[in-house]
């Protein structure tokens, strides 16, 4: 299994517990609950490969659906439809940081698989990262995160720069990647409970 192929299937799973613990949330039925996973999960992915001019992972292999449905059962069973007060948690916030960094290390790879420029790597790892979980708030009349929270959308740029400078000195391996994805965790997790923030315009 390739760093590509890890890096979206751990998206995929974390994305899909976020955009479930949202629908949940926001108390939606059953089909409600599984467009708001699919969309955060797949939405990402779909538009970074269609710009990449590739066919889209879930039109191919039966794993992404797969892991959808095994996912939503596990949070089913494991009755993470109970948590309340949903944007503080810990399960919440932990899933869609996992979600992000992955999916911003995937977007950034295929990017340059793809032969794209820096500029194009870059908005390839912020599209990924923030596609699905944008689509599924636009679809529940919510703000999207990346416009106005804790450097979420900054943390899929710096990923992708790191990628780029990794690339640079040939130094992309299942090690480096692994280490950056703790290191965009990690960022992402201080940035939250520190209430970091971007500055806005007064």
């Amino acid at each position: 299994m390739t760093a590509l192929e890890i890096a979206d299937f751990i998206g995929i799973v974390s994305f899909t517990i976020s955009g479930f613990l949202i629908a949940v949330h926001m108390k939606l039925d059953i089909l409600g609950i599984f467009i708001s996973a699919f969309l955060t999960a797949f939405g990402g992915g779909m538009v970074r490969d269609v710009v990449a001019n590739k066919t889209p992972f879930i039109f191919t292999h039966t794993l992404p659906i797969t892991l959808v449905f095994a996912t939503l059962i596990i949070s089913i069973v494991f009755k993470l439809h109970r948590i309340t007060d949903l944007e503080g948690k810990t399960a919440f916030v932990i899933t869609d940081t996992i979600g992000l960094v992955s999916f911003a290390i995937s977007g950034a790879l295929i990017a340059m698989d793809a032969q794209f420029n820096f500029i194009g790597i870059l908005l390839i790892s912020l599209l990924t990262a923030i596609g699905g979980g944008t689509l599924r708030d636009m679809v529940l009349n919510r703000i999207p995160s990346v416009l106005m929270s804790d450097f979420y959308g900054a943390i899929a740029i710096i990923v992708g720069l790191i990628i780029i400078v990794i690339d640079y000195f040939g130094q992309i391996n299942n090690v480096n990647l692994l280490i950056l994805f703790i290191f965009g965790i990690a960022l992402r997790l201080v940035a939250y409970y520190k209430k970091w923030n971007l500055p806005k315009l007064k």
